[in-house]
């Protein structure tokens, strides 16, 4: 199938999105807010600029887009037009996504990856409770 856009609307579309502040990161970052934990983002120092980094528990999380690192789901799906720049660009995204889990690793943090696709689909209570597993931690709810 080939593409609806023209390759300068494609080209516009595609610099317009955002690396950062992401609505899927956002409201994961609310819930973390509003359920106690404090966090940092995007560290430069770490492995991979982790999207939330939680120093206290020595854990950071990734927040990611399904698309863009290759998920198994309806969103992560691998257009049809371009398929070697695509599918050389995911694979890429995904091997340095490894590549930094393993490092951040070695370092001592421990990393979760979480999903735009959960994000939207889970209730926030499901999603906290992951979190909270993650962390081995219970923050009593106030």
């Amino acid at each position: 199938m080939a593409d609806v856009f023209d390759p300068a609307k494609r080209s516009q579309i595609m610099s317009r999105v955002k690396v950062k502040n992401t609505a899927p990161e956002v409201k994961l970052r609310s819930i973390l807010h509003r359920n106690g934990f404090r966090f940092r983002l995007n560290r430069k120092e770490l492995p991979g600029k982790p999207d939330i980094v939680l120093p206290k528990y020595k854990a950071v999380i990734f927040v990611h887009g399904c698309f863009w690192h290759g998920h198994d789901c309806k969103r992560g799906h691998r257009p049809q037009t371009n398929v070697e720049f695509w599918n050389e660009k995911i694979d890429k995204n995904i091997k340095r996504d490894e590549l930094d889990v393993i490092k951040l690793n070695e370092l001592g943090w421990r990393v979760l990856t979480v999903w735009e696709c959960e994000i939207k689909k889970q209730n926030e209570d499901v999603l906290l409770s992951r979190i909270k597993k993650f962390l081995q931690c219970e923050i009593s709810s106030e």
